[in-house]
């Protein structure tokens, strides 16, 4: 049950709380995307394009700290070269686009924000249906007392008429919310992760560590010497 609830928090925040990262992330490659390459004949549009590189790279920091709380892994971070030794201005300050997982941040951050509402939605509307219909029972009652209120849906659907039916149906659809919740929220969740994973991450540190040790067991022991 433990494993469960960190589950669900891990999904919800992931998934509700992140949505504004990606918004946030969204607007600056779409600026930097649109104003650095429209603007690029003129050299302004360039700088521009390489600080938005740089702010999207503080965005894809946080969605990789992010993702081995949901994908139930470590992952690992990708290499960004810092410019040559002796390199001009202008080198350094291209240098963020002189990498292509720079460009990949970007395309990611604009391809990842539809992707991130509709993870949102899903899990937003869930959570609205899963708490608001197990606690209609407390507050039904008056919604179902207020004159300008007819059977509504229940009565549409045959299931009768009167403040019972009218509660016992949202209560109803609540149970069904709370019993998709789960499954609801891990594929919202898997659905954002799995293209941050893709796109902002390379193959774990312990592969590395696994060849390495398969290089050591290959070695040829060293001698030893035996004392008679």
């Amino acid at each position: 049950m433990t494993t469960l609830r960190r589950r669900v928090a891990a999904d919800t925040r992931y998934t509700l709380a992140g949505f504004p990262v990606a918004f946030a992330a969204f607007c600056v490659a779409l600026i930097g995307l649109s104003g650095g390459l429209g603007a690029a004949v003129a050299f302004v549009g360039l700088p521009l394009l390489a600080g938005s590189a740089v702010l999207v790279r503080k965005f894809a920091d946080v969605e990789r700290a992010a993702l081995p709380g949901v994908l139930g892994h470590p992952v690992g971070h990708p290499s960004y070269p810092d410019a040559p030794e002796g390199a001009g201005w202008l080198r350094r300050l291209m240098n963020p686009l002189a990498t292509p997982q720079g460009w990949i941040d970007l395309l990611h951050a604009v391809i990842a924000f539809p992707v991130a509402l509709v993870s949102f939605v899903f899990s937003a509307v869930w959570w609205a249906g899963t708490v608001a219909g197990l606690t209609f029972p407390v507050y039904g009652w008056v919604i179902a007392a207020i004159p300008e209120v007819d059977g509504g849906l229940p009565e549409l659907l045959g299931f009768g008429h009167g403040p019972v039916a009218f509660v016992l149906f949202n209560t109803l659809a609540g149970v069904l919310f709370a019993l998709t919740l789960v499954p609801v929220l891990r594929g919202a969740a898997l659905l954002r992760a799995s293209l941050a994973e893709a796109m902002l991450t390379r193959p774990a540190p312990r592969a590395a560590t696994t060849r390495r040790r398969t290089a050591l067991d290959d070695a040829p022991l060293p001698p030893y010497s035996v004392r008679r």
